[in-house]
């Protein structure tokens, strides 16, 4: 459903920063004065991986101040579960250099890189979602524990040079997703056909590959692009397990949204619209309609097939746009 964004820093394999490094025997974190864990490494002449020291002189931090550097990163728990990775979102991501008066910061761990260098750091949760995402701390993230984060920076561009390869950055990954989406696409729809015998369910099928049922019908017309709908849900994966819910996310209430503005999934844009008010029924979404080859955490993994028991409890008109001021004669 809901597109959920968190700050989510993408990803490099961990034979990247280990097996290809020398000095094996002295592989072990460090910590600046700050507390700050890490482990970092740069590329010799050989191309190898080697241990590096981090930079503290003013030269090389000016340097960095206010440019923007691209990462590729993965993002793992306390139980070494990965929670997010460049490689499922098939982009970089890019991110100002800027000071922070936080201690033991994520921004003070990305001003220790140079182009081309890798590292291993080790961020307190509590400290990292509170001070930097600025957001509860999420259900799948132990209180207290800390997260690692093996990255690779690729490049340091001016804000000008990063604004100018974006679109481009876009359009590859759109180009990767939808690859993806292709391939994916067959796979998901066997199993869904799969689950639906199992479970003998009659259901039919939209265009884009998004299975329905109504199995309680309502009143009116069905709902529409530019509706507001209000909707209670249950997601499951097919193997039942739930990972999210209205009852759980939003208190018991319906959660609110207008059709037709990207601000769902794609399968729930498409799935809602086989629903009137106050009819029930179940959604199987593909994951190239869902959240395709990203993973939301422990609980939501790459390329899951979603399954959402929902019901749609009202419709009604997007309210009207404020008035602009009246020509001469109106």
């Amino acid at each position: 459903m809901f597109k959920k964004s968190f700050y989510l820093l993408p990803a490099l394999a961990v034979a990247l920063l280990a097996s290809s490094c020398k000095n094996l025997g002295e592989d072990k974190f460090m910590k600046t004065p700050s507390g700050l864990e890490y482990k970092l490494y740069a590329l010799n002449k050989d191309g190898k991986y080697e241990i590096k020291d981090a930079k503290t002189d003013s030269t090389s931090l000016k340097a960095k101040l206010d440019k923007v550097m691209s990462f590729e990163m993965e993002y793992r728990n306390a139980k070494d579960s990965l929670l997010f990775s460049t490689k499922d979102n098939a982009m970089p991501i890019q991110i100002k250099m800027v000071e922070s008066p936080n201690k033991g910061s994520i921004e003070e761990a990305f001003l220790m890189l140079d182009k081309g260098d890798s590292a291993v750091f080790k961020i307190n949760a509590d400290t990292l979602f509170a001070k930097t995402f600025r957001s509860p701390l999420p259900p799948f993230i132990e209180k207290g524990s800390y997260l690692t984060f093996f990255v690779k920076a690729t490049n340091l561009q001016t804000e000008q040079e990063a604004m100018a390869d974006y679109p481009k950055l876009m359009e590859r990954q759109q180009k990767e997703l939808e690859a993806r989406a292709a391939k994916q696409g067959p796979i998901d729809d066997k199993l869904i056909q799969e689950y639906i015998k199992k479970e003998n369910l009659t259901m039919q099928k939209t265009p884009s590959g998004v299975y329905y049922t109504v199995t309680q019908q309502g009143s009116g017309a069905n709902a529409t692009d530019g509706k507001v709908v209000s909707v209670k849900y249950k997601g499951t994966l097919l193997n039942g397990k739930e990972f999210d819910s209205s009852e759980k996310s939003n208190g018991g209430n319906p959660i609110e949204f207008p059709l037709g503005q990207n601000q769902v999934i794609k399968g729930w844009e498409e799935g809602i619209k086989q629903f009137n008010k106050g009819s029930k029924g179940i959604l199987l979404i593909p994951s190239p309609q869902g959240y395709g080859s990203m993973a939301r955490g422990a609980d939501l993994p790459a390329n899951s097939i979603l399954r959402f028991d929902v019901e749609l409890v009202d419709i009604k008109d997007a309210p009207a746009a404020p008035a602009g001021p009246a020509g001469p004669g109106l």
